[in-house]
This record gives structure tokens, C-alpha cells and sequence, in this order.
């Protein structure tokens, strides 16, 4: 699946993960959980479709064309949103 992917790409770098996590709030720690949520993988991949530089570095990793980020999000439904304290 291409989120689970497009997560992998960002928990391969400290910084593009450090990003992640302070955009969302999730903690590394509960990323394994919420990884099989739909919702949480759409918003792994809005994530990358809010930044063009890390959108096409995924794509080109990826080998994939850079519009099929945004065709798997929608295939995913709603967004994401994080459990608030």
C-alpha cells in the first residue's frame, strides 16, 4: 500500500520523521498502532501532498508518478484526525 510506503520514506530520515511527528502531534510510539488506521495512513499522505519538495523525493524514491499520492489519499477517505488530551 502506498501509505504505508509513504511512511516508511519518512521514518527513514530523523528529520523528515521529526517533521512528521511535530505537524501531527502523533507520537513515534503509537505510529505502529495507527498505522492500520485508514484514516492515519490518509493523513501520512496528505502530510507529503502539503510539501512538494517531500512529495516528489517520495515519488522519485518511489519510482511512482507524483499525482498517484493524491489518487491513493482520496482512495482513502476522510482525514485523519489525532486524538486530542
Amino acid at each position: 500500500m502506498l501509505a504505508i510506503q509513504a511512511l516508511a520514506f519518512l521514518a527513514d530520515d530523523d528529520e523528515r520523521l521529526a517533521g512528521f511527528i511535530a505537524a501531527t502531534g502523533v507520537a513515534a510510539d503509537s505510529m505502529r498502532e495507527a498505522a492500520v488506521q485508514p484514516d492515519f495512513l490518509a493523513g501520512v499522505l496528505e502530510y507529503l501532498l502539503a510539501d512538494e519538495n517531500l512529495l516528489i523525493a517520495f515519488a522519485q524514491g518511489a519510482g511512482i508518478d507524483p499525482f498517484s499520492v493524491g489518487r491513493a489519499r482520496q482512495a482513502l477517505g476522510k482525514v485523519w484526525e489525532r486524538d486530542l488530551p
